[in-house]
């Protein structure tokens, strides 16, 4: 049956044979997403509890969506299955207080570290310097990266009126002097990323800009997920500072 129809029969009557074909057509959406969020994530964090929050997502997206506006539904159904999970994410507190600690010592130890060599310091350097496997100030380092990015979710939530966990901005609202930062900021994050070598490039530039999960990157780099989530994850590492000062900012 064709999309629009099952459209016009869940929108007109509600049709829930219309709405079970539709869920099951956008489902890999909800997969996407949760894959791309994981990565940030305690192993701890199940992916059958992100897929939960992504379904309710989706549930909400179909339940909503208005077929006459010029919209695409995957497109507006990704802002719900995203936003439900980083809003489930931040209700349930999924970084534990331990972790919280953890991040703001390794913090501590790189500040330190880097004071003693006057230059940036390596992953490797660091987990060397803190006697714990460089796995671990990965990890770290992505806890606390994402717990950065449901923050500032939560401070959107607070000038958002229906109370969603994401905020589409009209850049036109930014003021002179925010539209000129934000595009200083921009400028820097770019001209650092080009201080990566190529492979962290290619990575970053894979996974932020196509929107490609670390498995397909490293099924068309030929190279296994976990080595591709290293990759990853050094190249974030670098740009930690800069990183943080563009999402504070923007």
């Amino acid at each position: 049956m064709e999309e629009q129809a099952l459209w016009i029969r869940w929108t007109t009557d509600r049709d829930p044979d219309a709405g079970d074909l539709l869920i099951r057509k956008f489902k890999p959406l909800v997969s996407y997403h949760v894959q791309r969020i994981a990565v940030g994530l305690p192993k701890n964090v199940s992916r059958d509890d992100l897929t939960s929050l992504g379904m309710m997502g989706l549930f909400d997206a179909l339940n909503k969506f208005d077929i006459n506006r010029d919209l695409k539904f995957d497109t507006y159904a990704s802002f719900r299955v995203r936003g439900a999970i980083i809003d489930g994410l931040r209700k349930e507190d999924w970084l534990p207080r331990s972790a919280r600690e953890k991040a703001k010592k390794l913090e501590g130890q790189i500040e330190s570290l880097e004071q003693k060599l006057m230059r940036h310091a390596t992953p490797e350097e660091l987990a060397e310097h803190m006697e714990i496997p460089v796995e671990e100030v990965y990890q770290t380092f992505h806890e606390h990266f994402y717990s950065n990015v449901l923050s500032i979710n939560e401070q959107l939530d607070q000038d958002d009126n229906e109370g969603k966990s994401f905020v589409i901005r009209d850049d036109h609202t930014k003021t002179p002097e925010q539209q000129i930062v934000h595009s200083e900021l921009l400028g820097d994050l770019a001209h650092n990323i080009q201080k990566l070598n190529e492979k962290e490039q290619l990575v970053i530039s894979l996974f932020y800009t196509e929107e490609m999960t670390l498995t397909e990157i490293g099924e068309m780099l030929e190279l296994s997920t976990s080595r591709i989530s290293q990759i990853h994850s050094k190249a974030l590492f670098k740009l930690r500072k800069l990183l943080t000062s563009e999402m504070m900012n923007a």
